[in-house]
């Protein structure tokens, strides 16, 4: 598992077995912290989208909630992003 790895920590076996130990944890820790990096992104991409048609983030979330519009924040973000027409159009029905 330490393959690819520069100096001790190849070939010297209790080096190499820390690094390989410490890498599987950065692992494991970023995996769920790739889950909040993302979140967090769509959530700015969301509000930078409902803040040019003058509704903030939250206001546009819980109007969404209450016309029952069951979209995830990673294809509102992706609406916002490429779709600014249909978008727009969501915007206007939580109006």
């Amino acid at each position: 598992m330490a393959k690819g790895y520069f100096g001790r920590r190849k070939n010297v076996w209790t080096v190499a077995k820390n690094a390989v130990e410490k890498g599987l944890l950065y692992a494991y820790r970023d995996r769920k912290a790739k889950k909040r990096d993302f979140r967090a992104l769509w959530i700015q991409r969301i509000n930078a989208g409902a803040r040019e048609h003058g509704l903030s983030y939250s206001t546009l979330m819980g109007g969404l909630k209450k016309a029952n519009i069951d979209l995830n924040r990673k294809v509102l973000a992706d609406l916002a992003m490429n779709h600014p027409e249909a978008f727009k159009a969501i915007v206007d029905k939580v109006k």
